[in-house]
């Protein structure tokens, strides 16, 4: 493994999550395997930016976005930072590159219409599943948790009598998102639906599936595309989108910048500012019919 010190690095100084290591792994083979394929380097160390250049060429002319091929070289670049740290190396060969440009993706988020009647389908069902499903929508649009954050809820996250919920996000930091008082009568509801099962075997995580066992992020991706597919024609019907409303909705009805960044979760304002841009046409709006210079308010 030729990058074991710098995945033990992010794990244990970075805490990240093993998907985000596996993804940094896989960056570095695939650079390291075209650097010894077509310039016989047998490691990083030494290739110069030359060679790197010539890779990002080779895979833009493969047809890799150029969003994708910034996160691989951010990978990269990543690298020979902790060489440079470790000292294992004098200078970092990206230190001048530049990111290829990207064209700005607008996450169209859903709208109140299109979520009301998604939970008004999930009223109609009964049972475990039916109370479950309509949970995990109504926690994904009353806090704006990530898929990770949902799937790794525990039951001792929930606290009933203070009306909130423990969320563990990114690098390993905690936040305490208030619950509606309609999120708690659904929680208390999927609570006796869950003690009805016939085996639990992860009993310490809040979401299971019917056989007892800890949910998995692709069923509930596709819990939330198949409800919202029905009640929605936008492209994209993923929990992130739900997490994206979420935000957008907030914001629309004047919900403070910073508020809604401490409930999402981020570190940096300007990871929430990308959801500002929803608001404006309603920004527009109250500034048309309040401005005092406006002569067609009425």
């Amino acid at each position: 493994m030729p990058f074991k010190d710098f995945i033990d690095y992010l794990r244990l100084e970075k805490n990240y999550s093993v998907h985000t290591l596996t993804a940094y792994e896989k960056d570095l083979q695939v650079f390291l395997d075209f650097a010894s394929r077509e310039y016989d380097y047998k490691h990083i160390k030494k290739v110069p930016y030359s060679v790197i250049r010539s890779w990002i060429v080779s895979l833009v002319d493969g047809g890799i976005s150029n969003r994708s091929v910034n996160r691989k070289v951010s990978s990269l670049k990543s690298y020979y930072k902790f060489l440079l740290k470790t000292k294992q190396i004098s200078e970092n060969p990206l230190v001048k590159h530049k990111a290829l440009k990207t064209s700005k993706k607008v996450q169209v988020p859903f709208s109140e219409k299109e979520i009301n009647q998604v939970i008004d389908i999930l009223e109609q069902e009964a049972g475990f599943e039916g109370v479950r499903n309509k949970l995990i929508v109504e926690l994904f649009y009353a806090t704006g948790m990530r898929r990770a954050e949902l799937v790794n809820l525990k039951i001792t996250d929930i606290s009933l009598s203070q009306k909130n919920i423990k969320v563990l996000g990114k690098r390993n930091k905690e936040r305490i998102i208030p619950l509606l008082p309609s999120i708690l009568i659904t929680l208390e509801q999927y609570l006796e639906e869950r003690k009805r099962l016939d085996s639990i075997k992860d009993s310490a995580f809040l979401f299971l599936t019917q056989k007892g066992v800890k949910i998995y992020e692709t069923l509930v991706y596709r819990i939330i595309n198949s409800y919202f597919s029905i009640a929605s024609e936008k492209v994209k019907k993923s929990p992130h989108i739900l997490r994206h409303s979420f935000a957008t909705h907030l914001l629309n009805e004047g919900a403070d910048l910073n508020a809604v960044k401490e409930l999402l979760g981020h570190a940096s304002l300007a990871s929430t500012q990308v959801y500002t841009h929803n608001s404006i046409s309603q920004l527009k709006q109250v500034y048309k019919n309040a401005h005092p210079r406006n002569l067609n308010r009425d």
